[in-house]
């Protein structure tokens, strides 16, 4: 996984970035294959995202809209949501409230806890 967030020609990451997330959540589980690790979605409107099953590993989210997007389901490890909006955002377990903020205020990547 690369380090850099990194903005990808996916056509399934570009629909996120077009603020279509009606249409990527349509898509999404139907036979393609697209790919969201270490993606750059800084500043995005993500509201809405249907989130189950995404693996978002090392992907980057600063200042990005996340209210209200059930993660409990995804991968964020080595994430990182700096000043993102995360009111009723559902966060995985293996994340703590610590990592969560750590993340929020100073843009650490969230490390997964083991149980």
């Amino acid at each position: 996984m690369n380090n850099t967030p990194e903005i990808i020609d996916d056509p399934m990451y570009q629909l996120l970035r077009e603020d279509k997330v009606a249409e990527f959540n349509e898509r999404r589980d139907t036979s393609e294959i697209y790919n969201l690790q270490g993606c750059d979605l800084r500043g995005l409107d993500l509201r809405g995202l249907e989130a189950v099953g995404l693996d978002l590993r090392g992907s980057y989210f600063r200042q990005t809209d996340l209210r209200g997007i059930d993660f409990r389901k995804s991968n964020l490890e080595g994430a990182s949501i700096k000043g993102a909006k995360i009111s009723g955002t559902y966060f995985p377990s293996m994340l703590s409230a610590e990592e969560i903020n750590l993340s929020l205020q100073h843009g650490t990547r969230m490390r997964y806890i083991s149980k």
